[in-house]
Formats: C-alpha cells, structure tokens, sequence
C-alpha cells in the first residue's frame, strides 16, 4: 500500500498518475483536502483505490499499519506568499514532524518534499551535502521557506542523535518545478504557464525587471525543472529503498527567464516579444535571483537518468497540455 498526501496538488497529482501507471499491482491511496475550486480536476484521470481526508490520515495509518510500504508526504501549504505564520506552521512543520513520528513508530519508508526556497538569498550556496551546522546556518526569504526548512533541520537533528527514524527516509528540495496541473495555483503558477495565458492572447511575455545590478532585466536565472523529471527521481527512491537524506531535486542548470519566455513563444509559434515590467514591492525583498541545484549528491548515490532539458519541456507543456483548452490535465 502506498500513500500520497497533497495527491491533488500539483506535484502530488503527477506522482500519482506515475505511480498508477507503474504499479498496478499497489494499492494506491490518495490524500487531500479538495476545497471549492476546481483542483479536484487534477485526479479526474486517476482510479485509486481510495481517497481519504487528511484530517483522518493519522487514524487510518494506525488501522493499516502493516500493510502501508511507504509515504510520499507532498502536502503542505506551497504559497511562498503566504504571511500567516502560525498556519504555516500547523501545516508545514507540525503536521509533518508528527507524521515522521508515525512512520518512525510503524517502520514506515517516508519520503517528504522540502523546498529550494530553504536557501534563501543563495548566498550560502545550494549544495545538499553539508553538515547540520551549516545547515542551521541558511536564512530563509520567506515564512514558507523558514516552515520547510525547520522541518528539514529537525529531521537533521533526529537523525544525527539515532532517534527512531522510518526505514527509509528522504527530504526532497524541489526547485522550479513546472508542468500539467498547476493550474489551482493562482499567482503561485510556474511563470511557463503565466506566460501561455498571455502570450495566446498576441500580448508580449511580461517578465519582472531586474532590481539587482548584477542582474540585466530577464537575466535572473533558475533551476527551472520539468514535474515529470521530480516524479521519476521519486519513484527511483521508491526502487532504492536503502538510500536516505535530504537531496535537492533541479537540473544543476541555472537558465535565464528571458530563456524561458523565448522557448514559451516559441513554442506557441508567436514573434519574440518580451516586456519589462516593475517587481511589485512586496516581493523585492523576497526575491531569488539565482537558484542553481548542485545534483551531485544524488547522482553519486546512483540517479543516472538525464533531465529533460528546457526547450523540449516547455514544448511539451505547451503542446500536450496548456494548448488543450477542453482539458489540459495529465
């Protein structure tokens, strides 16, 4: 039996279409709350074997205990522009740590998804293969990447004094993750998909303008990173059970936002139009500028398989997905 939570949203709703398609033998169990808008969409192609709240998670792994393998915790509250901290909180470190315990108590594999957004500023580098003291030491932009990290440091603290821990175990630092089923996202979609609605339109890519000079306007560069690429390096962990850490999950290719909106027109087959416009001034103290996954870690622990390189991804985001209009979920 294999759990998802946050199996609705957008990462989390990947991984269950890929893990539906692997493992048909699984019981495969989904987790999420649904809400009013039309995020229940993003498992409108899937067949579980059950959908359960949550709110009764905790009572049910005590009810199917020796039959749960493993559980792959992607809910969370994902909007870095989230300003109640106490919310956060709840969500993204109390709710996770008591679940880490739950697993712990059952011998139960945990994988769980952290955030690029742990490395604040970039200033301390984006390796995934430092000490806990330098860990504790990076500095969050924001209070969902202060909630993730501090679970990211607690867990680093359990292990580092051999309290119990799941089998297997892994915190994954997702960066610039695009793909199918964003869409619920609001102002928290990838800029790729953005990009589409106003591009489709004939309106010029709008990309912020640089207020860092050691930036050019359309010159800050991200690890920008295809969500079908984070499932497959999932699922490796699923395969490779005997292997535990936290591991960052990019490309190891930091690429340019005028890079991406280049590929988005074309793909859309539009003239190369891209505008500047002002960063809004609650985010320009916040604001990333360089983001760049060192992937060495996880290749030395044997992930081989390359990454979908931008050009190609955007085009098949754009022509699979985003340019079906009647339903443009995976």
């Amino acid at each position: 039996m294999i759990i998802i939570t946050g199996a609705a949203g957008f990462i989390g709703s990947n991984l269950s279409a890929k893990l539906e398609r692997a493992y048909t033998n699984k019981k495969i169990i989904l987790c999420d709350f649904f809400g009013i808008d039309d995020k229940w969409k993003n498992l409108a192609n899937r067949s579980p074997y059950q959908i359960i709240s949550p709110d009764t998670l905790f009572d049910y792994i005590e009810q199917h205990k020796e039959a749960i393998e493993i559980i792959f915790h992607m809910g969370a509250s994902s909007s870095t522009m989230e300003t109640d901290v106490d919310y956060l909180m709840k969500n993204n470190y109390c709710y996770s740590l008591s679940l880490w315990s739950l697993c712990a108590k059952h011998s139960i594999r945990f994988i769980y998804a952290s955030s690029a957004a742990t490395y604040g500023d970039g200033s301390s580098g984006f390796d995934d293969n430092i000490p806990l003291s330098a860990l504790e030491k990076l500095r969050p932009l924001n209070p969902y990447g202060w909630s993730k990290h501090l679970f990211d440091v607690a867990i680093a603290k359990r292990i580092r004094n051999k309290e119990p821990s799941p089998p297997q175990w892994a915190g994954l630092k997702f960066f610039n993750v695009y793909g199918p089923n964003e869409y619920h996202k609001g102002n928290q979609q990838s800029v790729i998909s953005t990009l589409y609605n106003k591009i489709k339109s004939d309106h010029p890519a709008s990309l912020f303008k640089s207020n860092n000079k050691n930036y050019a306007d359309g010159q800050q560069k991200r690890d920008f990173i295809w969500v079908e690429d984070c499932v497959d390096v999932m699922n490796w962990f699923y395969e490779n059970e005997k292997v535990s850490g936290i591991f960052n999950v990019g490309t190891g290719e930091a690429r340019t936002f005028a890079d991406l909106a280049k590929a988005v027109l074309s793909s859309c087959n539009k003239e190369e139009k891209i505008e500047y416009i002002d960063m809004p001034e609650h985010l320009r103290e916040k604001y990333q500028y360089f983001t760049q996954a060192s992937m060495k870690k996880l290749r030395s622990h044997g992930y081989q398989k390359p990454f979908t390189p931008l050009e190609k991804a955007i085009a098949l985001y754009v022509n699979q997905y985003l340019s079906n209009e009647s339903f443009p979920y995976k």
